[in-house]
């Protein structure tokens, strides 16, 4: 006898209880409608993940469990259906990371997550308690279980659940996006599921959550470790996987994405999730005619629409006649509102301000930030005004090193290359033109700079990006010493000045907007350096 599972691929919002049980039922219905017996949605579905600090307020797991039981009243019509729904609950004083199976109108049973992860972005222990119970339970014949997201990652819950006769092991997941992760989740499930003899159906959440990006990529294995089935990046997705016994049939294998078009598609998710989830009615974009915020406008116009993003170009003494041609180029192309408003007025008028205070002094980096912080001013004048959020144009590399302008450049709402070094912007303008030209060729041909004093570069101040984003990445993701840097090929000069940068700018990233993380170690919530620190390696 067969058995279908569908893998509901949903994009839950964080909070929205109403709005995610609507759309368990709506994905429950499309499921049933193909034959499904049971519908597995991913980690903490009904209230999104994660929710952080509502997960301390009493309210928060009321009105889960009130809208836990209207739902299973909603999915009664779907008779004998087993939908298998993330939730957090509170239970005898204490509080678990819980999935409920729903069947014919009741909660049939009810499994707590095992292992609590608590490193890089996730901080369970805070909000759970840890079980130690297997859920195993019976569809036509076939034994299925359920782990959930971190406990697959190790040995312990899935044999639980082999030895309390579980055939197919069903496991809703949160697990955020990085790049190159996917292989990692597969490899694990493998290694911890399938080597207990258990076919695995992994169903990931996909959706953007302040800086997290939940790619999807949902998919089943058999009980060899063969892939059966595999959904999409990055968007909504349901498959029905029909299954054999305790064997999958194989299914739609979606083609894996080159990883910058699975970085450019995730930058995408985040800031239409950002944006949307939030209520903002558009973005704005201060242009420079550079390559980051080309990038930046080409996100948003990929993410919004022409309609809701408007680009405002800048211009002072400094700007270069191609920045403003290849602008004026790049907007014609995606076809957005486009402004110019020169500051050159506006930088008179705070010289003429400082004169007396500025006499004898040299000019430096002073009269440079006060071009940019005009800029933000006048950037977050319009958003205040009309209601768009500015989306800042920074890169990883900048925020790296402290090159840029608190209440600049910096000024802003969502940060959208905070995690994407320099060389990888250029990766990514290459890929999106790949399929579309809209960023001119001369923004990814012409050197960097920032524009703020003449004939500037950004290697002026800088050490060349692919030498500057080697090291940070060696440095900050991979937390490698200084004289391990240099003992694979790096100058000890350029390792000091860069690793010192790094370390004196934490107060610049500190307020910085929140940004979309695509790498395993982001200047975020797994970036936990001190501002006020004297050690030295």
């Amino acid at each position: 006898m067969t058995v279908k599972v569908a893998i509901a691929q949903i994009n839950s919002t964080v909070g929205d209880l109403a709005g995610n049980r609507a759309r368990i039922v709506e994905f429950s219905r499309r499921a049933v409608a193909q034959g499904a017996d049971i519908v597995l949605t991913p980690e903490l579905s009904l209230v999104g993940y994660p929710p952080e600090d509502l997960l301390l307020r009493q309210s928060f797991y009321a009105k889960t469990s009130e809208t836990l039981d209207a739902l299973a009243a909603d999915l009664a019509e779907f008779r004998d259906v087993c939908v298998i729904v993330g939730h957090p609950l509170e239970q005898d004083g204490l509080r678990f990371n819980a999935a409920s199976v729903l069947l014919n109108g009741v909660i049939a049973g009810t499994y707590c997550k095992h292992n609590l992860p608590n490193a890089a972005v996730f901080d369970e222990k805070r909000y759970f308690s840890s079980d130690d119970q297997p859920l195993v339970f019976d569809v036509k014949g076939v034994r299925f279980g359920i782990n959930i997201c971190e406990d697959t990652w190790f040995a312990h819950a899935p044999a639980r659940a082999a030895a309390a006769g579980a055939q197919v092991l069903l496991v809703p997941n949160g697990s955020p996006y990085h790049m190159y992760k996917q292989h990692l989740r597969v490899d694990m499930m493998r290694a911890n599921v399938c080597d207990h003899g258990m076919s695995v159906v992994y169903a990931n959440l996909v959706g953007g959550q302040d800086e997290l990006i939940f790619d999807g990529n949902s998919f089943v294995l058999d009980q060899s470790g063969a892939l059966r089935a595999h959904l999409q990046h990055c968007v909504e997705d349901l498959q029905v996987v029909e299954f054999e016994g305790a064997q999958p049939v194989n299914a739609t294998i979606v083609e894996e994405l080159p990883v910058e078009a699975q970085v450019y598609k995730a930058l995408v998710l985040g800031v239409r999730d950002y944006i949307g989830k939030n209520g903002f009615p558009g973005a704005l974009i201060g242009m420079s005619g550079g390559v980051d915020s080309a990038l930046t406008l080409a996100v948003a116009v990929d993410a919004l629409g022409a309609d809701k993003v408007r680009a405002v170009m800048m211009p002072s003494p400094y700007t270069a006649d191609i920045s403003w041609i290849d602008s004026r180029d790049m907007v014609a192309r995606v076809g957005v509102r486009y402004d110019e408003i020169p500051i050159a007025d506006c930088f008179d008028a705070f010289n003429r301000t400082l004169s007396e205070e500025f006499t004898g002094l040299a000019q430096d980096t002073t009269e440079e930030n006060i071009q940019a912080r005009i800029r933000g001013t006048i950037l977050m004048a319009l958003s205040n005004k009309h209601g768009s959020i500015v989306l800042t144009t920074g890169n990883k590399s900048e925020m790296a090193v402290g090159y840029c302008t608190l209440y600049g450049d910096m000024a802003g709402g969502f940060a959208v290359l905070k995690d994407i070094a320099k060389t990888l912007v250029y990766r990514l303008c290459a890929w999106r033109n790949s399929v579309g030209s809209v960023i001119p060729e001369r923004i990814l041909t012409r050197a960097p700079s920032a524009e703020l004093r003449p004939d500037q570069t950004d290697q002026d101040s800088l050490p060349p990006y692919d030498v500057l984003d080697a090291i940070m990445q060696m440095y900050m993701e991979e937390n490698r010493s200084s004289a391990e840097i240099v003992a694979a090929g790096y100058r000890p000069e350029d390792v000091t000045r860069i690793t010192h940068l790094i370390k004196i700018n934490e107060y610049k990233r500190r307020q910085s907007p929140v940004g979309i993380r695509v790498t395993h170690r982001a200047f975020g919530r797994d970036w936990r350096y001190p501002i006020t620190s004297r050690f030295r390696e």
